[in-house]
Formats: C-alpha cells, structure tokens, sequence
C-alpha cells in the first residue's frame, strides 16, 4: 500500500469510528452552586413565642378565632413572614400525636421548605415535683418512657433533638437524674437524636454546674445542654453559666426576650453579650426565639430576628 493510500485509510477509520460515539458537549461544565450562608441559617422560631395565640395555652385576650394558630399552619406562616426555616416546637402545641396528624406536619414542614431543630418537652410527666429525677422508680419509669415516645415523634418529624428537663432534682446526689438521661441518651443514639436539659428550675437555673456533672456523667454526643439567655436567677450566674453549658450545646439555644429600653439596651441582661458568649464557645446550632416580653409577638419576634442577624 502506498504511503497516500495508508494514511487516507486510517482517516477514514478515524472518521468512521467517531460517527459512532456521541459529539462532544459544546458547553464547559457546569460549576456546582453554592449558596452563600446566610445568619438566619443560624436563626429559628420556637412556637413558644407565639403561645398565647394555640388554643392550648392562649390568651383569653385573643378572642378573635382569626387570630388562633394551629401547628400544622405554623411552618409556612414563619417561612413567609419572616423567610426562617429553623423551627421548634413544643409538645403541647401538638393537636395529636396519631401517624396521620404528624405524617401532614411532615408534609407541611417539607412544602415550608422547613425543618424541625429541636422539640420541646413541656407535658406534665416532666413537672418540677419528680420526673426523671422521682425517687420513686415508677414515677420516674413512667417519664422515661414518655421522653422516649417524644424521641420517637421528633425522629419522625426529623427533629436533631429532645428538650427533657430533669424535674425536681437533688443537688447532693444526682444519681437517679443520671441513670435516667443514660437510658434516654442510649434510646436517642440509634436514632441520631440528642437529648437536651435547659437551665430551668430551682436547680437547673441556679445551679447550671449541677447540669455539666449530669453531662459528664452520662457522656457521649446524645446528652447536652440548651442553654437558655434568660432562665438564670441573676446576671452573676448568667455569666458564669451559659460559659459552662455552651460547652455541651449541640443544636439549639434560647434566645430568650429582647425588650429593649430607650437607649437600646436589654433591661434584664446584656443580650449582645450572650449571642457573643455563644459565639466564644464556637456553638455551630442555631439561635431559636422565645419571645415572652410583648403582647404583639409577630413584631416581637421580628426585633429579636432582626438583633440575631446584626450580631451573628
């Protein structure tokens, strides 16, 4: 074969063999999109702030029915009005806890493009007389399987964690309140849901060193805190406490209140000063809003969203 021949040959096989596969793409790649974040990322809305407005715990100054809220309706109503998508909720907000009535708040909290942070456990199992601290073992029996039936409902709805509060706690020996946190942190673990302890009560307030010795105890990444701006007896231990609790924080914390007086200031506390404390910490979870100072919580809600934004 000549050498003419050879080469017009192999072109021709060249030719003949891309006809074959498909034609090259035209465009360059596409880069992947990466949305920037945004603090209220960082920001949630707890169901609590509008309390007064659920037939469960309203205000008999809200007589309007126009004005009562039901939780279904709850994950759109703040996607809308205030474009936040963190929520949490409280257990007595829910209408009920059947499959079909949580399976449509699923629904509602996916078409919201929404998502349950953390559910609060507010049911009378866990009131401050026993609980999970009872000194008797069916009292306190009996809460456990509650908090574990609230772990359940917030896997299902996928929530990240459970706020139990310990009740009435005995600060000389803790023994009873850490065997029960171990059962639920241990329920919890497959699960991948934590459970919380706030800085509530006579103890958990004043004492937030009694709730570090709680989380020490049971250890691991499914037993932390939910500290709580406000629900400390004075400002001294606010400053030594949420320091102490923002160590074991792992998805929510309280941004409790902020009624701001003439010159801008929090008359209660110095709430710049918390948000800062939690960012000393490197808290990563988000910052939900318990708005309790007001009787327009709506506007109420939008300062305290507004101070998070600034600060975060």
């Amino acid at each position: 074969m000549k050498r003419r021949e050879f080469i017009s040959s192999l072109l021709a096989g060249v030719v003949a063999s891309a006809a074959g596969r498909p034609a090259s793409p035209q465009h360059p790649r596409r880069r992947a999109v990466h949305r920037v974040p945004s603090p209220l990322d960082r920001v949630c809305v707890s169901t609590r702030s509008f309390k007064s407005y659920f037939d469960v715990t309203q205000d008999s100054a809200l007589k309007s029915a126009s004005e009562r809220l039901v939780l279904l309706d709850f994950p759109q109503i703040i996607a809308d009005r205030y474009k936040v998508h963190n929520l949490e909720f409280v257990a007595q907000h829910f209408a009920s806890l059947e499959p079909a009535y949580l399976q449509a708040l699923k629904s509602n909290l996916v078409a919201a493009q929404s998502r349950l942070i953390n559910l609060a456990v507010d049911i009378e199992e866990l009131g401050a007389g026993g609980g999970l601290s009872d000194p008797d073992a069916a009292v306190r029996n009996a809460a456990i399987e509650t908090c574990k039936n609230w772990i359940d409902t917030a896997r299902q709805l996928g929530a990240r964690s459970v706020r139990c509060d310990p009740g009435g706690m005995n600060p000389d020996d803790l023994s009873l309140t850490i065997d029960s946190y171990r059962k639920l942190a241990a329920y919890g673990r497959p699960k991948s849901v934590a459970v919380l302890i706030e800085n509530r009560g006579d103890i958990g307030a004043a004492h937030p060193e009694a709730l570090v010795q709680i989380f020490r105890a049971v250890g691991g990444a499914f037993i932390g805190a939910l500290p709580d701006f406000g629900d400390f007896p004075d400002n001294a231990t606010r400053l030594r406490g949420l320091p102490l609790l923002f160590r074991y924080a792992r998805t929510v914390c309280h941004a409790r209140d902020l009624k701001l007086d003439s010159g801008d200031r929090q008359p209660g506390f110095d709430f710049q000063q918390c948000v800062q404390i939690s960012k000393d910490a490197g808290f990563r979870g988000v910052h939900s809003i318990e708005y309790e100072s007001g009787v327009d919580a709506y506007a109420g809600v939008q300062s305290v969203i507004d101070e998070l934004v600034r600060l975060l």
